[in-house]
């Protein structure tokens, strides 16, 4: 017969505990139900379900245009870029051409995002491994770049900025400056970050050589993003399936080999340098004024001058608000390259103003299935270094 769990305590082989759904260092709503003998993990199973968040299914209940509010939701710390792939599939399910100058300031908050979710990440994981300062120093950087959304979007988080056909506003008065200013500042913002890690034995011990996982698993789990660079495969969709005419811009893709914690924490910290790289070049090429959204009037809203003294156009804009506008019969996936991997939809229209099916290939649920290969033969403390390098978000995981 087979031992039970509390016999096999008695006879002192191994011991089950939970470590969450609460503990902080669970970056969110994570359960992980570890199996050790004495320090060491012989199994570690992550267990999901705890936001109850329900968003496919609620998204196909909204119009197309509604439903960019739940694709902010999913991974909160970088809304712009699942904006971005839900938009890009809407508009390809349309044919819908979009405004160049849109696509570059898109881009634009794409690569802002990127940098300001690599930033949350860079101090709660280096707090985790029992470092506090940098956390403070990356919290008031990304506030910069908060700031930014904010000027454009109204508001610091959700902000469902990007819209099927282009943007929500065109930016405002000043804000090339605004980004001026952050491209100068960010090589004072590194260097001091980089003086409280790098070479930091802390973070040396904590990091090299723990949580490996080979390239082979890697692919074999749909592992995506800086994780899967961090064992030499340079996949980046930015660049092997450009979109937003990312292949006007100059950028690497960083890779490591080592497939441990260490080469995922660098792999983040170089892609830092490499998005504020193209936020520079994206910066040169919008023009300070020029159309912001598609002309064709069965998505876009009507010019609010036009509303005011025309009634057909304050009609059409009550249908399109209330009532959404029709999409053509098919099915797409698009995909785009978040700050955790890939990010993307997929979508099934039956002609109406609503998605007969919604549903969203988030980066981090993908991921997550690794931690019991990166927690095996570890010890207790390294779980929480596995967490914190593979950047999981739960609003990802629970969709």
């Amino acid at each position: 017969m087979e031992t039970t769990e509390p016999q096999r305590l008695m006879d002192g082989e191994t011991m089950i505990i939970n470590m969450g759904p609460q503990h902080p260092s669970t970056h969110g709503v994570l359960r992980v139900r570890l199996e050790l003998d004495g320090e060491r993990v012989v199994h570690a199973e992550p267990i999901v379900g705890y936001l109850h968040t329900g968003f496919e299914k609620t998204a196909e209940s909204l119009t197309y245009q509604q439903c960019n509010t739940i694709t902010d939701r999913l991974d909160y710390l970088a809304p712009m870029t699942n904006n971005l792939a839900y938009v890009l599939a809407v508009e390809k399910l349309m044919n819908l051409e979009v405004p160049k100058r849109a696509q570059y300031i898109r881009v634009l908050f794409s690569e802002l995002t990127r940098v300001a979710s690599h930033l949350v990440w860079l101090g709660t994981h280096v707090m985790d491994l029992g470092a506090m300062s940098l956390f403070f120093y990356t919290m008031r950087e990304r506030e910069v770049i908060l700031d930014l959304i904010e000027a454009a979007a109204g508001v610091r988080m959700n902000p469902s900025y990007f819209r099927v056909g282009g943007l929500a506003y065109d930016l405002p008065d000043g804000f090339h400056e605004k980004v001026t200013a952050l491209i100068k500042d960010f090589p004072r913002w590194m260097k001091s970050y980089r003086n409280l890690f790098e070479g930091n034995p802390l973070i040396n011990e904590r990091l090299m050589g723990i949580s490996y996982i080979s390239q082979e698993q890697c692919l074999a789990w749909s592992v995506t993003g800086p994780n899967l660079r961090a064992t030499g495969l340079a996949l980046d969709l930015r660049k092997v399936e450009p979109y937003c005419f990312y292949d006007e811009f100059d950028f690497k893709v960083p890779i490591r080999t080592e497939g441990d914690a260490y080469a995922r924490f660098w792999v983040r910290v170089d892609e830092i340098y490499e998005s504020m790289k193209i936020i520079e070049q994206v910066l040169e090429k919008i023009t300070p004024h020029g159309p912001y959204t598609t002309s064709d009037r069965k998505v876009a809203l009507p010019p609010r001058e036009e509303i005011y003294g025309n009634m057909e156009a304050l009609i059409h804009q009550f249908k399109l608000v209330t009532a959404g506008f029709p999409v053509p019969r098919g099915e797409v996936y698009q995909s785009v390259e978040g700050p955790r991997g890939e990010m993307g939809f997929y979508l099934v229209s039956d002609g109406g103003p609503k998605p007969y099916r919604w549903r969203a290939r988030t980066p981090s649920f993908y991921n997550l299935q690794t931690l019991p290969i990166l927690c095996q033969d570890g010890l207790v403390a390294d779980v929480i270094t596995a967490i914190g390098s593979i950047d999981i978000m739960l609003g990802d995981v629970d969709k």
